[in-house]
This record gives C-alpha cells, sequence and structure tokens, in this order.
C-alpha cells in the first residue's frame, strides 16, 4: 500500500478551515481515482515536544505509489490539489511513500 500524508498547518481561522475542509474539499478529495481509504486526524495535532504546529493530517490510501501518482494526475486529483489554495491559509505539507508491514 502507498500513502499520502497531508499536513495542514494551523490555519488564520480554524473553524471556517474546518467547516471549508469538511463540506467542499473532502468530498472532491473522495473523488480521486485509487482511493481506497480516507483518514483524518481528530483533536489536537501533537509532538511528543508538545504542540506540532499542525492543524489536521490526512492519510489517503492507494494500492502502490503508481495508483497514488494516478489519481493525483488525475482531473479530479488536480481538482483537488487546486483546492487548497482555497482554505489552506496556513500552509501545506505533502508526502507520499510506500509502505512495508514488518
Amino acid at each position: 500500500m502507498a500513502r499520502l500524508l497531508v499536513m495542514y498547518k494551523t490555519p488564520k481561522d480554524q473553524a471556517a478551515f474546518d467547516d471549508y475542509y469538511m463540506r467542499i474539499h473532502a468530498p472532491l478529495a473522495k473523488k480521486i481515482p485509487g482511493l481506497r481509504k480516507y483518514e483524518i486526524s481528530r483533536g489536537r495535532v501533537a509532538s511528543p515536544a508538545g504542540d506540532s504546529g499542525c492543524h489536521l493530517v490526512a492519510i489517503l490510501h492507494f494500492d502502490d505509489v503508481e495508483a497514488l501518482k494516478s489519481g493525483l494526475a488525475s482531473p479530479e486529483g488536480q481538482a483537488a490539489a487546486g483546492d487548497l489554495s482555497n482554505f489552506a491559509s496556513g500552509g501545506v505539507d505533502l508526502l507520499f511513500f510506500d509502505t512495508n508491514e514488518i
């Protein structure tokens, strides 16, 4: 399995971010071809040292890195990526990787 890890930094208006994310962005992202599972953090996103600076973390699951890349390159993936500037005022980091169960 491959994962897309999306780390949303603390936005200027957290309530507006949360509303937009759930009403507009998540439904867009759920349309990405090849998406197998979509998880988001609940509550505070912390680090062992305390505050992480992240407001929300999303983890999108795909069969493999090629499926992930293909999904992101699709019109649906491009629509979701293009939507980030509409609400992610604190910034966002995207990382993707293949996983190996040990």
